[in-house]
This record gives C-alpha cells, structure tokens and sequence, in this order.
C-alpha cells in the first residue's frame, strides 16, 4: 500500500492525497494561509518513471501566480517534507524517491484535440524538410 505523507493511498489518489496531505500539514501563520489559498487553484499530477524510480509530484499553477508566490509554495512543501514525521512517499514501508515540482510552463501539445495551433508534426518540422530539400545547398562532403 502506498502512504503519502503517512496517509493511505490507492495508486489513482496519489496525487489528491498529497495536495490534501500537503495543505494539512503547512502550519499555522500568514505564510501557511497564503500556500493553501495558492494550492487551492493548482492541479497536481503524479508520475512514477520506472527506470529511476522517482516518484514526482508535477504541480501546475495558473498564469497569474508570481515568481514569489511559486517560491512561497516551495518554500513552505520544502518545510513540509523536512518537519513531517513519515516520508513524503513510502510503499509497503520502503521510503521512496521523490520529486515536487510547480510550474506554469505549458508545452504545446502535437497530437490529439487540444492540439496547439501550428504544432502539429508536419507543421512543425517542414521548415527543417523544406531546408533540407532545397536546390543550391552546398554539399560539404562533395569535392
């Protein structure tokens, strides 16, 4: 069973419970107001890399956040995570390896509905075809 923060999870809950966990645990002050209220309008998603065996926490918070108040939320999850009593990933009592990101970067998407315009694969890489191909190149390799 997975524990995150020294809460039960399924493997589909990870990364609610530790939004939830992580709110729970900020404290008590201004600073500790301010993380939940921050928390409150990010989306978490948690991804396990099998190769490295890392388990991240990629939280995603809006455009209108300032640098400050990303720094505000990692400073407080870094609190978090050295002041809790039980690690912030552990499976069948084995601590794990993790990660905890915030970002607003977006990458564009190439495939599927919510496509970026321009970013498909083709659009993407025809300047590179089309330079490729075009007549006049000079051919280093040709004396």
């Amino acid at each position: 069973m997975w524990k995150i923060l020294g809460k039960e999870a399924l493997y589909l809950d990870i990364g609610p419970t530790a939004k939830e966990r992580m709110t729970e645990l900020a404290g008590e002050g201004e600073k500790a107001d301010e993380f939940r209220a921050l928390m409150k309008n990010s989306e978490v998603q948690f991804l396990l890399n099998g190769s490295n065996e890392y388990n991240t926490f990629y939280f995603k918070v809006p455009d209108e956040y300032t640098p400050e108040q990303i720094q505000l939320m990692a400073d407080v999850a870094l609190d978090i995570v050295k002041n809790s009593e039980a690690p912030m990933v552990e499976v069948e009592g084995v601590e794990q390896r993790f990660l905890i990101i915030f970002s607003n970067n977006k990458e564009p998407e190439l495939l599927g509905i919510r496509k970026t315009p321009g970013m498909s694969s083709g659009a993407l890489f025809k300047p590179i075809f089309e330079a490729l191909d075009k007549p006049g190149r000079l051919n280093h390799d040709f004396e």
